[in-house]
């Protein structure tokens, strides 16, 4: 037998072993121990299983990852071909990432909120779509609400000192969630049929309730009087979790450097801009002008929808990438537990899910209770130069576009493990390469040159938003900003009001590397250079945009390495 034979041989070995342990590492540890996301991909096996946060499971859960750390380890990446290779390190960063939150983060210890919501997401993923027939959709949340007062029992063990913002927000959050669980969620099965299950589970949802009730009680009380930790995790836990989630491993000095500089670069624009409408105001002045530039509030969702035809003509006629689907995401109002947190969404179904497969893009409307003033103030943020912006990013052609490729994705770990420098960075590159691309010029997303620059106005005030994201999560993490600092920051350098400073700011204290919208950015700005720096007269932007999506959601790394063939730096 030839020296070439048993080489490829030995090669097709060891692609058939990692293969096996990647597999096993998602259903023996990555599942089991969240259920819930298996509920998300599409793998109802999970659907009555709860997260446990017990300090055994926990403890359990560390043991596995180390093992299965070694087992990856132990495969040597020059035996496995290109995609491989790249699927190893992805598996290999998801183990270290998980490792390092459970051992040196320790959410479980320091979050009250990751419990009450692990409760509220676990019901959410069985009411949100219909995978199932009511009855037995209802069954597997009765299971898992059995589960539900155990979890919250499991808090009061666990939480020692949490910073004082976390309990804050778990105190916050959770009169929504009891709220959700009172009226949401039962609201959700009322074609549920079998009279002694809905009897059953009226038993296990109003015990969830009042574990809930109970436990804010105690926060309230107990924990938060002695809520006196720090949720900064300082420079080497921060710059190690960037290397494990997106395999970024510039130091942290340079990467503030970019940063700023970016954030310089846009605001730059952004008063040019502002100059070009307004040549006699300040540019936060023609901001202001441009926020009072919105739908109606009862016309908010048909102006997101009035988007989608001209988005998807003007992708199609200008090559800007292929949709592999006319089938059109279903507009609709947020669901109740998520309108806290999120003004627009894109849920999409989990590459899994054979029965359900609907794509929603949610919008938030205004609170009925709030006054004529708040709603004003609201609707600022939809105005006409966001809702294209938001647009874009939530579909065409962001998250939604981004979905429908995931089946061409080689392997499932690439479509089961994302990065968010791709996820995100790919949505927020796209809102400024549209317009770079031409759309949003008169007859093409606009009526006319002013209403052209709005629309640019509103992308550079959604860049300045992640640029502040960018810097802030740095600096205040690594102890170059307090958390007061942080939202004066947002306000005078990303352009935010006060609300949304805050709002941002105290998202960034449990989301330390929320600069992945930027970074991704600018990766895939990058790697669109160094292609067109290679390709010459040959690239096309459409079969760029199309073979880094076929690639599912990997770090930009991975991404170029199958574009490009290199291991040329990603920034």
């Amino acid at each position: 037998m030839s020296s070439a034979i048993v080489a490829h041989a030995a090669k097709e070995n060891w692609q058939q072993q990692f293969q096996k342990v990647s597999d096993e590492y998602f259903d023996q540890v990555y599942f089991p121990h969240q259920p819930t996301a298996g509920t998300q991909i599409g793998y109802h096996q999970y659907d009555t299983q709860l997260e446990d946060y017990s300090r055994k499971s926990i403890d359990a859960e560390v043991a596995a990852l180390h093992a299965f750390e070694k087992r990856i380890d132990s495969i040597p990446a020059a035996a496995l071909d290109q995609a491989t290779r790249g699927d190893r390190e992805i598996v290999l960063g998801d183990i270290q990432s998980m490792l390092l939150t459970l051992e040196t983060i320790r959410p479980w210890e320091k979050n009250a909120d990751n419990y009450s919501s692990a409760a509220a997401n676990g019901a959410f993923t069985l009411m949100e779509r219909k995978f199932a027939p009511p009855d037995d959709r209802l069954r597997s949340l009765i299971a898992r609400e059995k589960l539900m007062p155990g979890l919250l029992a499991e808090a009061r063990v666990n939480l020692k000192n949490p910073p004082h913002i976390y309990t804050e927000i778990a105190i916050e959050q959770l009169p929504d969630i009891i709220t959700f669980f009172q009226h949401d969620v039962p609201l959700a099965f009322a074609d549920a049929k079998d009279p002694a299950l809905k009897a059953e589970f009226a038993q296990t949802n109003a015990a969830v309730t009042a574990a809930l009730e109970s436990y804010l009680g105690w926060l309230k009380s107990d924990l938060l009087p002695i809520s006196n930790g720090d949720f900064r995790i300082g420079a080497e836990t921060f710059s190690k979790k960037l290397q494990y989630d997106e395999m970024v491993d510039v130091p942290l000095d340079k990467l503030l450097e970019i940063g700023w500089a970016d954030l310089r670069k846009n605001q730059a624009h952004f008063s040019q801009v502002a100059k070009e409408l307004e040549p006699g105001k300040d540019p936060r002045a023609v901001l202001e002008e441009l926020g009072e530039i919105h739908p109606a509030p009862d016309q908010l969702l048909n102006s997101f929808r009035a988007t989608f035809d001209g988005l998807v003509t003007f992708i199609r006629t200008h090559h800007i990438v292929t949709i592999p689907s006319d089938v059109r995401p279903i507009l609709e109002e947020t669901p109740p537990f998520m309108r806290a947190t999120t003004t627009a969404s894109m849920d999409t179904p989990g590459p899994y899910e054979t029965h359900a497969t609907e794509a929603y893009f949610n919008v938030t409307l205004p609170d009925p209770s709030m006054t004529p003033a708040q709603v004003d103030g609201f609707m600022h943020s939809f105005n006409v130069g966001t809702v294209i912006s938001t647009a874009v990013h939530e579909a065409y052609p962001g998250h939604y576009v981004q979905f429908l490729w995931l089946p061409q994705a080689p392997s499932r770990v690439r479509k089961i493990l994302s990065a968010n420098t791709d996820v995100e960075g790919w949505a927020h590159y796209t809102e400024q390469m549209m317009l770079d691309q031409g759309y949003g010029q008169p007859g093409q997303g606009a009526k006319d040159e002013r209403e052209s620059r709005f629309l640019r106005l509103g992308q550079l005030q959604d860049a300045l938003l992640r640029n502040a994201r960018f810097i802030v999560g740095i600096q205040m993490h690594t102890g170059q900003m307090s958390f007061d600092q942080a939202i004066e920051f947002f306000q005078k350098e990303g352009y935010q009001s006060k609300e949304s400073a805050i709002i941002e700011t105290k998202r960034g204290t449990a989301d330390p590397t929320y600069l992945y919208y930027t970074l991704g950015k600018l990766e895939i700005m990058k790697l669109r250079e160094d292609l067109m720096k290679k390709q010459g007269a040959a690239f096309s932007l459409e079969d760029f945009h199309n073979n880094f999506l076929r690639q599912g959601y990997p770090p930009i790394k991975i991404v170029r390495q199958a574009l490009l063939g290199d291991d040329s730096p990603a920034l």
